[in-house]
């Protein structure tokens, strides 16, 4: 079967052995596409992932052979996400699932760009779900990353009348932006670029490249890879208010001053991977329309991966597909 192969700084397609379930529980699934994660590239730029790691878990694909309890049968078109927490760790107990030992062990083999994967018996316990009908592949390929986002929301514990500021409108902050306002929230977006300000205004949701000076968030999520996005977070939260970490920045070392968090009473909070639940509400979400994706992906073919994750680097387009059968 195809893949696409960490090799030598680069992404290319290479030839891996077929999958067999070999007696074992779970089920072979063929890919018929996987969303490119900002995660993925984080992986590939910062060389966190060794050559041979084949990457991507935003998936969509077809049950080609199963055994299994679960209930899903050949034929099968199922999102899955690739992580399952074990619900029993002091991790899950306080609600950090994304820091569950087994959470991380856990994977989809050998990983979203393949042509085939296999997923074990408790992915399709806990983590897989039936395709809707009326979402295409690429939308439903959203299901994992507006799961992140929704237990970002969660995280944050808002009550009613409480304002949110989301920095950042790429992918992932249209989609907080559009998840905030399915929980009734108040909420704006702000970005540098005015055609991501214009394009989350395209969902009804009010967006600024810079709101009004007197302007205070009770919650800001911070969806912008930017090192000066802090500086933004700083200034409009207001006292007492919670900065929601969800992306990672260049440099390691800018940080939240202390004696800004110190006097202000400030909170600061990251939120990484989502738990079953945020998956079924993702799901829910997405089904319903109350979150709208179509449009955002651009599709490209597992033999054009390498221009994929150059496009989204250099944010030529919003974010990729890779369409594989």
């Amino acid at each position: 079967m195809k893949a696409a192969v960490i090799r030598n700084n680069e992404i290319i397609v290479e030839e891996l052995p077929d999958i067999d379930l070999k007696n074992r529980e779970g089920a072979v699934v063929k890919v018929k596409g996987c969303g490119l994660c900002g995660s993925d590239i984080v992986k590939f730029t910062h060389k966190l992932s060794k050559d041979g790691t084949v990457l991507g878990h935003e998936i969509v694909g077809v049950i080609v052979k199963i055994n299994s309890k679960s209930g899903f049968h050949e034929g099968d078109v199922i999102v899955s996400s690739h992580h399952i927490a074990c619900g029993k760790c002091i991790y899950c107990r306080h609600g950090n699932v994304s820091m569950c030992e087994h959470f991380k062990e856990t994977n989809i083999i050998p990983g979203g760009f393949s042509e085939y994967i296999y997923l074990s018996e408790k992915h399709l316990q806990n983590v897989a779900y039936l395709k809707p009908e009326n979402l295409d592949d690429t939308e439903a390929s959203f299901y994992e990353p507006l799961g992140c986002v929704i237990r970002s929301i969660k995280r944050a514990n808002l009550i009613d009348g409480d304002k949110a500021l989301v920095v950042g409108l790429g992918t992932i902050g249209i989609l907080t932006a559009q998840a905030l306002k399915a929980f009734n929230k108040e909420v704006i977006g702000c970005d540098i670029m005015q055609k991501r300000v214009d394009g989350l205004k395209n969902y009804g949701i009010n967006a600024v490249t810079k709101p009004d000076d007197e302007y205070k968030a009770d919650a800001v999520f911070m969806t912008s890879g930017a090192d000066k996005a802090i500086d933004t977070a700083l200034k409009y939260i207001r006292n007492g208010g919670k900065i929601i970490v969800f992306s990672s920045t260049p440099h390691d070392t800018s940080s939240y001053p202390n004696n800004e968090i110190y006097y202000r009473e400030l909170t600061v909070m990251g939120s990484y991977s989502p738990s079953r639940e945020d998956l079924k509400n993702s799901l829910e979400f997405l089904k319903s329309g109350k979150v709208k994706v179509k449009g955002l992906s651009t599709i490209y073919g597992l033999e054009n991966i390498q221009q994929a994750f150059c496009d989204t680097m250099t944010n030529k387009i919003m974010k990729a597909y890779i369409k594989i059968n």
